[in-house]
């Protein structure tokens, strides 16, 4: 299973078009609201969760999960005690964690992006602790997914699918979606 965490204030593109290049290769993607069943994104669009954090089951069907950015929705995703565990059972357990824009910070504060390449939104470099910075618009490094932000949303939610269903099916999603 693929959580992807929604927080009050998330960017709207930078979770939702992960979800739809995710549901497209038919992989499992559950959305969890972090801050309630109905989340309102950083524009005013409020999307209901498939979860709430409080019914997330951190457990051996996680596969990886997703932290979109915008602000404050990454403080709010930073804060929640669920948002936490999962990351750390996904770095204990050897699993995916895909971060974009500001949510790179996340991973930057509580280290885990020490000797590895990790881009996020311009301004937060200073907060991936231990990172060389790519140059690219997104940036895998072992079990780690970074992007800059929601204008790499499409290619950001091609490399989660090309990272779990492998580079066939992202290339049949990027063809089929017309993405150059």
């Amino acid at each position: 299973m693929i959580y992807v965490f929604l927080a009050n204030g998330f960017e709207e593109v930078e979770a939702l078009a992960p979800v739809d290049m995710l549901r497209r290769a038919k992989l499992n993607v559950t959305t969890v609201g972090v801050t309630g069943k109905t989340v309102t994104g950083s524009h005013g669009i409020p999307v209901t969760a498939d979860i709430t954090a409080e019914e997330l089951n951190i457990g051996a069907d996680m596969e990886m999960i997703v932290l979109p950015g915008g602000m404050p929705g990454t403080l709010n995703e930073e804060a929640s005690p669920a948002v936490q565990a999962a990351i750390d059972y996904c770095t204990a357990n050897d699993r995916w964690i895909g971060a974009i824009c500001a949510a790179p910070s996340i991973l930057g504060h509580k280290g885990l992006l020490k000797g590895k390449t990790a881009v996020c939104y311009t301004g937060f470099e200073k907060e991936l602790t231990g990172a060389q910075i790519g140059s690219t618009g997104v940036v895998t490094d072992g079990k780690i997914i970074t992007a800059r932000g929601a204008g790499v949303a499409v290619d950001f939610g091609l490399a989660l699918v090309g990272a779990l269903a492998g580079a066939e099916t992202q290339a049949q999603i990027r063809a089929s979606i017309l993405c150059d």
